[in-house]
């Protein structure tokens, strides 16, 4: 189970998103703004008009998405690009992974796992990414 966790100024709920939330926001990201009216029609009427607005009122009350009135509808946008949504996700997912002491060490052993077979490349760019963290911790004492 995903924990909710605000972050930054977007106060974004980190939390999985379901299908047609993922589906939406796919749509928000591609389209850069989008209403319901619009989704509808572009959905071909597959969903109910009310379940996709309810749906984009949950988007925006997890801060995924902003709204602005246009006549009596809204108009949404998304409140982050889709690569901040996923930096964001990830941030969250190692954080809750690496916040268990006991199994740390076991999580980062077999990322490295995973990264040197997927791409030996991939590891020599963890490698610097880790000596320049350590370079600025230094700085910072």
């Amino acid at each position: 189970m995903w924990l909710k966790k605000y972050f930054g100024r977007q106060q974004a709920s980190l939390e999985q998103l379901g299908r047609l939330e993922t589906e939406l926001m796919e749509r928000a990201w591609a389209r850069g703004q989008i209403s319901v009216r619009d989704l509808h029609q572009e959905m071909a009427g597959r969903l109910a008009y009310t379940t996709l607005m309810t749906t984009m009122d949950r988007l925006y009350k997890k801060g995924l998405l902003q709204r602005r009135k246009d006549g009596k509808a809204y108009i949404y946008s998304p409140a982050m690009s889709e690569r901040e949504y996923q930096e964001s996700l990830t941030q969250h997912f190692f954080g809750m992974m690496l916040s268990d002491s006991r199994n740390s060490n076991a999580v980062l052993s077999r990322f490295v796992d995973a990264v040197s077979e997927a791409d030996s490349k991939m590891l020599n760019e963890l490698e610097q990414i880790v000596k320049a963290k350590r370079r600025n911790l230094r700085r910072s004492e």
